[in-house]
């Protein structure tokens, strides 16, 4: 048992000088994503367009919002005028608003709603477009891999001359900034 553990011990410590090289060939890029988009003209006007379409949904939401706090308020005042039948009227209707309320505001800005559809909808092509520009970039300066340091790595340290970012953005046809690889 001891010869056999000796044996595996020298194996491995003879392959490891051997094994060195091949990893050290391998190529390790990154990219910051978001500041390669925040440079991209068609992002920021997908950007801009979100931001109006946004608004215009809150201010919906606002106003109907208003409107069903008046009716909560006209109902208070008057509660005591009403019969019992006209009581339960209005305070039906005013929970089919409230009701509405909050179904128009999940069909605008939930997880699955128009706001988010429209931002995929609105991204995919420029996410496609800096995709490929990646690709190219990698396949051209011979990167095994490249990540992106905006998202979710976590990256401790990185070596200035790794990160393709102005090389992609050139890539993208963005003129690159002053100092940029």
């Amino acid at each position: 048992m001891k010869r056999l553990l000796a044996f595996l011990a020298l194996v491995l410590v003879a392959a490891l000088p051997a094994a060195r090289p091949a990893a050290a060939q391998q190529r390790i890029g990154y990219i910051d994503a978001q500041a390669v988009l925040t440079r991209l003209p068609e992002y920021t006007g997908v950007q801009q367009q979100m931001e109006r379409q946004q608004q215009e949904w809150q201010a919906d939401l606002t106003r109907r919002q208003q409107a069903l706090d008046a009716s909560f308020r006209e109902y208070q005042t008057r509660e005591l005028l009403y019969t019992s039948d006209e009581r339960t009227r209005r305070r039906e209707e005013i929970a089919r608003a409230e009701a509405d309320l909050e179904r128009r505001r999940a069909e605008y800005f939930g997880p699955e709603g128009q706001l988010f559809s429209q931002q995929q909808a609105l991204m995919r092509p420029i996410q496609e477009r800096l995709l490929a520009a990646v690709e190219r970039v990698a396949a051209q300066e011979n990167y095994d891999y490249v990540f992106d340091k905006s998202g979710g790595v976590l990256m401790l340290f990185s070596r200035p001359q790794h990160d393709l970012s102005e090389r992609v953005l050139r890539e993208l046809g963005v003129a690159p900034r002053e100092g940029g690889n």
